[in-house]
C-alpha cells in the first residue's frame, strides 16, 4: 500500500464557537488550494450542545435551561441532529471531494472513514460494527438527539450506538467531523430538551440508555483520551497507509479563525437567520 501524508492536529479543549471556527477555517483553507488533508481530535469546554445546521434551536432546546447549567450551545454547519459534547474525543477530517476516500457521495466516504473508525476502537478492545444502513423510520419516538436517530454506516457496540458524525462538503472540499463517546451524559443532556411531558422526558431518556454507549461501560475500565486518539491514528495508517505529520493552525486559517468564531457565537447564526452572515 503506497503512503500518504496528512497533517495531523490536536487542538485540545476549546470553546463550542472556537471549535467550530477551526473546522470551519480548515475547510476554508483546503478550498483556497492545495493543502494536505488533515485529521484534527479536539474536546469542549464546557459541555457543549452542538445543533444540527438545520435544526430549531427554540423549538427543540431550552436555551434558559442551558444557560442555567453554565452549558454551551452552538450550531454546526453539517446536518443531522444535536450531539451533547462533555467527556468523548472529537474528531474531525478535510479533505478534497477527489480525494479517493471521499470520492463516491456521502455514503461512500461514511462508510471508508467509519472502516477506519472501528479498525481504532477495535485495537483499544472495543467490539465495534458498522451498521450498513438505516434501521427503522424517525417517528415521534424519537428525540432531537443525534445518538437516537438512525444514519448510514452507524458505529455501534451490541447494537448501540458509539460513534455520531456529520458531513457537509463546500467548495469541492469535505468537512466530516463526530463524536466518540467515552462515558454518556444522559442526565445533563436531557435536562435541557425541550419535552411536552416529564413523563415523555424519562420514557424516552431510559430509551436513550438503550440506543447508546460509551468506551467505559463497554470495557469496564478507565479510558483516556489519549489512548483513543493514538489508536485511531494508527488506523487511519493501517487501513489507509496514511503518514500524519504533526502540525498546527497556518496563519491563515487563525484568520479565518478570528473571523469565525464571531458568527458561531452570533445570536443570529443561532437562531438560524444565516442570510446575513
Amino acid at each position: 500500500m503506497s503512503t500518504e501524508t496528512w497533517r495531523l492536529l490536536d487542538t485540545g479543549k476549546s470553546d463550542p464557537y472556537t471549535n467550530m471556527a477551526i473546522d470551519e477555517a480548515i475547510l476554508l483553507k483546503h478550498q483556497k488550494g492545495k493543502m494536505l488533508p488533515t485529521l484534527r481530535f479536539y474536546g469542549w469546554t464546557p459541555p457543549t450542545i452542538s445543533l444540527g445546521y438545520f435544526q430549531d434551536v427554540h423549538k427543540e432546546i431550552d436555551v434558559e435551561a442551558v444557560q442555567e447549567r453554565g452549558f454551551g450551545l452552538v450550531r454546526r454547519i453539517t446536518g443531522g441532529r444535536a450531539v451533547f459534547h462533555d467527556n468523548e474525543v472529537t474528531y474531525s477530517i478535510v479533505a478534497r471531494e477527489d480525494h479517493p476516500l471521499m470520492t463516491g457521495g456521502v455514503r461512500s466516504s461514511y462508510l471508508r472513514l467509519s472502516t477506519a473508525l472501528v479498525e481504532g476502537l477495535k485495537e483499544l478492545g472495543v467490539p465495534a460494527e458498522i451498521v450498513s444502513g438505516r434501521k427503522g423510520n424517525l417517528n415521534r419516538h424519537t428525540t432531537t438527539a443525534c445518538f437516537d436517530a438512525p444514519s448510514w454506516y452507524e458505529i455501534t457496540c451490541n447494537s448501540r450506538k458509539l460513534v455520531g458524525s456529520a458531513q457537509t462538503r463546500k467548495g469541492g472540499v469535505v468537512l466530516q467531523h463526530g463524536s466518540i463517546i467515552i462515558s454518556l451524559n444522559v442526565e445533563d443532556f436531557f435536562s435541557v430538551l425541550k419535552m411536552p411531558s416529564e413523563k415523555l422526558r424519562e420514557y424516552l431518556k431510559s430509551k436513550f440508555y438503550k440506543q447508546a454507549c460509551g468506551l467505559e461501560e463497554i470495557l469496564g475500565v478507565k479510558v483516556e483520551a489519549r489512548q483513543v486518539k493514538l489508536k485511531i491514528k494508527e488506523a487511519f495508517t493501517k487501513v489507509y497507509g496514511i503518514e500524519f505529520v504533526p502540525g498546527e493552525l497556518s496563519e491563515e486559517e487563525i484568520t479565518f479563525l478570528k473571523e469565525l468564531k464571531n458568527k458561531y457565537a452570533s445570536k443570529n447564526w443561532l437562531n438560524g437567520k444565516r442570510n446575513n452572515l
